[in-house]
């Protein structure tokens, strides 16, 4: 087996069409994989999926919205039917609401617990009897640096992130056993639609480059070159870690 390669490699991708989860279905592809993302936004989803069969690269999907439990029953008898195993589960997809902690709506924080933690609990927990089927399996979380220390999120993001990483680190141990690693990747800010009007306040972005040692904000080419890695043979002896992408963010003091 290449180390290096994901060749024919069957990876699952939540919110693969735009930001951090194309750029991790792109490395896959390039790297042998074959993918299959879920999006809401089906125009789109069919956009990607034409783009990357005309490249001749295996790609698959369906629409649909991991937050709803039908939708994640849907998608994994579906996953079942085509494939019957899974090597790669990676949980890319997020939301949030920024606001301050006595401002949201139960609505509101339901929103992001349900979309950024519970939904990614439950896929994990599907996903894991496909993954035993596998002989290299693994899980990737996409995090954010707001799981490690005070952001301007908002406390809910924040602490669903938080939460996913110790989900990571449970499951790597629960899993060991059956050969599933679990890990994680933690983005500072990435250049993706999600923060692109966040980036156009040049006030904004001038304070996040000053607490950057890097003294730039990520491309999403560099968080999935680490996802990447975390899926690859020659990461095998890695599992319940996070790894921060973020220019030297969470390690600069004074």
């Amino acid at each position: 087996m290449d180390r290096w390669s994901l060749e024919q490699m069957r990876v699952l991708i939540t919110g693969g069409t735009r930001g951090i989860g194309y750029a991790i279905a792109n490395q896959v592809l390039e790297r042998g994989g074959v993918i299959y993302i879920v999006a809401r936004n089906q125009e789109l989803l069919q956009k990607r999926l034409q783009e990357w069969q005309q490249k001749g690269y295996q790609a698959f999907g369906r629409p649909g919205d991991i937050a709803d439990p039908a939708s994640r029953q849907e998608l994994f008898a579906h996953i079942a039917e085509l494939w019957g195993s899974l090597d790669v589960l990676i949980n890319n997809v997020g939301m949030n609401i920024r606001k301050k902690a006595v401002d949201y709506s139960s609505d509101e924080y339901d929103e992001i617990l349900t979309t950024n933690l519970h939904s990614v609990f439950d896929m994990c927990r599907r996903a894991y009897a496909l993954l035993q089927k596998s002989t290299f399996a693994s899980v990737v979380n996409i995090l954010s640096v707001a799981g490690l220390t005070h952001l301007r999120t908002g406390a809910p993001y924040g602490l669903s992130k938080a939460a996913l990483l110790q989900l990571t680190r449970n499951l790597a141990v629960e899993w060991a056993q059956d050969g599933i690693r679990v890990n994680a990747v933690a983005p500072w800010y990435t250049r993706t639609p999600m923060v692109e009007q966040l980036l156009s306040d040049r006030s904004y972005l001038n304070d996040i480059i000053r607490r950057t040692p890097l003294g730039r904000i990520a491309e999403p080419e560099e968080i999935a070159a680490v996802a990447a890695f975390l899926c690859m043979p020659a990461s095998s002896y890695i599992t319940g870690q996070c790894i921060a992408v973020d220019g030297g963010f969470t390690i600069y003091g004074f």
